[in-house]
Order: C-alpha cells, then structure tokens, then sequence
C-alpha cells in the first residue's frame, strides 16, 4: 500500500452556452450535467472511504467551478473544503474569447502564438507543475498527519494544470496537443508516493464516464 496519495479531480461540465475559453473568469458553474458530475464523484469517494479508504483532507482551486465540483464530495466525507490558490486555472491570453481560426487570425494575437512549447499565449508548463506538485506535497503531508500512513487527499483542479503535473511525473515532455490530453471532467489522476514523499506511480480513472457522452469539450484553458 502506498504511503500516501493525492487524487487531482478535474472538475465537471461549466455552463457556458457561448463556448468560450473561460479560463479564471468569475461566474462561469457548472451545467446541470456538471452537477450530477460532482454528485457521482462524492458518491465514489463515499464508496471508496467505506471499503477501506482514508481519505482525509479535501482542497480545491477558488474557482466557482472547483468549489462547486468539491462541495458533494466534502458533504459524502464529512470534510472541509480548503481553498489553495496554488492549483487554480492556467493564465491564458485568449480567456473569454472563442478559439477559432479567426480569431487566431487577428493581428493583435500573434505576439502570443511565438512559441507553442512553452506556450506563449499563458502561463509556462513548467510553471503551472511547480505550483501543483507544491500543493500536491502540501496536501499529501496533510491528509498523512491527518490519518496516518495510507492517507488520501482530494484536490479539485483544472485540465491543463492537471495534465501538465501528469506529464512531469511521467517523464514526458510538457509541450503537448491539447486535443489529446487524457483528462476528461471529473476524472481522478491520482499521485502515489512513498514514506519519503517520493512519487511511485501515477494512475487514471474516469469515474464518471457514462456522463462525458454529449458534455462539452471547450477547455478552460
């Protein structure tokens, strides 16, 4: 059994009728299909804590849409939602617009699509995995002085700071194609680590994968 893991939870289906990227704009909750979405992710962690789980500590990005995604999971566990800025949404010079070919093709865009590796149109890669992989250490020593060896942390976060911390703790390369990133709504990847703090393994699940049919597809970021 692992010393320790932390489940980064991308959060469910946001209503936004008008497509577009909504990045850290405010007022942007979940559809009702979202909802039901966080429903049955409080119903799985329930699940998980009475066969045996110790899930012991709950955080969430300050998103409205985080915080709503978290708020059956805490009712199920009966825990505090704890808000950590660290795992918020990417920076993203195209927030509230919709991405299209047209719209990239505006002049006063292109200064921010110089460099797609790093990407020029946000914040770095490489950024956004400092500040999770810091919040995702803080919440593993947390859920581990909460509930001994075997503690379990939910964190409820966003698709690109997500994926991009699953990309460092695989090895990969951080540049990527958005269209294949494996982080549907209110999937789990879920970080185990060893006594040291050191990770051990990386996993994926889709609790909710019978709702993804028909759920929108426009990332935040």
């Amino acid at each position: 059994m692992p010393h320790a893991t932390v489940h980064l939870m991308r959060h469910g289906e946001v209503h936004n009728p008008d497509g577009v990227l909504y990045g850290r704009l405010p007022g942007f909750h979940l559809s009702e299909r979202g909802y039901k979405m966080a429903d049955r992710l409080g119903e799985y962690f329930a699940a998980q804590r009475d066969a045996g789980a110790l899930i012991t500590h709950l955080v969430a990005s300050p998103l409205l849409r985080a915080q709503e995604t978290a708020a059956p999971t805490a009712t199920a566990l009966g825990l505090q939602i704890e808000t950590d800025e660290r795992v918020i949404e990417a920076e993203n010079h195209f927030e509230g617009l919709k991405v299209n070919p047209r719209e990239l093709a505006r002049p006063r865009h292109w200064p921010y699509l110089v460099n797609p590796l790093r990407p020029s149109w946000g914040e770095a890669y490489a950024q956004q995995v400092e500040r999770v992989m810091a919040a995702v250490q803080q919440a593993r020593q947390t859920a581990v002085e909460r509930g001994g060896p075997g503690a379990e942390a939910v964190i409820v976060s966003h698709q690109l700071p997500i994926w991009s911390t699953r990309l460092a703790a695989e090895g990969r390369r951080l540049a990527h194609d958005p269209r294949k990133r494996e982080c549907t709504l209110t999937s789990l990847t879920s970080l185990t680590f060893d006594d040291g703090g050191r990770l051990t393994g990386v996993t994926y699940r889709e609790p909710a994968a019978d709702l993804l049919v028909g759920a929108s597809t426009t990332p935040g970021a």
